[in-house]
């Protein structure tokens, strides 16, 4: 796995990126794992000030968690061990006592969109293309977690439109909605883009930028605070059209949902 997550510091900047390019960069449980681990304690990592966040190549940031470790799923127990375990690691981000910036290219859908929505800061290249296509390919649900994250930064509305007509949201309005700050035209921009923002950032208050991410961090979760989604996890997961939604996924044909 170790080179699934490369890590560099350089110049106070350090440098996280998702590096299966021939997935997508779609995520296994070790590189969710050693993200959080980054995040956690970045002092012990380099002692960065900053973290840039981007995937490897030009198609996409994070296509989502690896669909094939799905397939051990047998109880709703499964189901809510695994959204209690991608919180913990999405919540490290958010924690995470040094500003984040997501540089994004292509693809940024599911796990990896809910990366990005952790990190402080989202840039993106013109070929973005942001969502939670969960409707058309899985028959799941988000954590109540990320509905907060997404209800936080883009409202009831857009929340609904983006996850019921599972579309993938493109980089132009991903601007205009608030989801990236900038665009780029291409990879290489964006990375340059990514270096220079993060050292104006290295270079402010750190009591000031920790402040700032804790206070947006607790009143995006107060809207999550005292719900339980536990029985809408379960819903879903243990759904008969969540398992005919992975394997349609996983043999390249498309699901027959049946509601239950």
């Amino acid at each position: 796995m170790n080179d699934e997550i490369l890590y560099a510091v350089e110049d106070g900047i350090a440098t996280i990126t998702l590096n299966r390019p021939q997935a997508r960069n779609a995520l296994t449980f070790a590189m969710y794992e050693r993200i959080a681990e980054i995040c956690r304690e970045p002092a012990a990592h380099g002692d960065p000030r900053v973290i840039v966040m981007t995937g490897a190549g030009e198609k996409a940031f994070g296509a989502g968690t690896d669909i094939s470790q799905f397939r051990a799923f047998s109880t709703a127990e499964d189901a809510l061990a695994y959204e209690a375990r991608i919180e913990t690691v999405i919540g490290t981000i958010e924690r995470c006592t040094i500003p984040t910036i997501a540089a994004i290219s292509g693809a940024v859908t599911g796990g990896g969109a809910s990366i990005a929505l952790a990190c402080d800061i989202r840039i993106a290249t013109v070929t973005a293309r942001f969502g939670f296509p969960v409707a058309r390919t899985l028959g799941n649900c988000l954590s109540m977690e990320n509905y907060a994250r997404l209800y936080a930064l883009l409202g009831p509305a857009r929340v609904k439109d983006i996850v019921m007509t599972a579309r993938l949201v493109e980089a132009e309005e991903g601007q205009r909605i608030g989801l990236y700050s900038e665009l780029l035209p291409d990879h290489a921009a964006l990375m340059a883009r990514a270096s220079e923002l993060a050292k104006t950032i290295a270079g402010h208050a750190p009591l000031t930028m920790r402040a700032t991410k804790e206070a947006m961090r607790r009143l995006t979760m107060a809207a999550a605070e005292g719900l339980d989604g536990n029985d809408l996890v379960k819903l879903c997961y243990t759904s008969a059209d969540f398992r005919e939604g992975m394997e349609a996924f996983l043999g390249k044909r498309t699901p027959v949902w049946q509601g239950r």
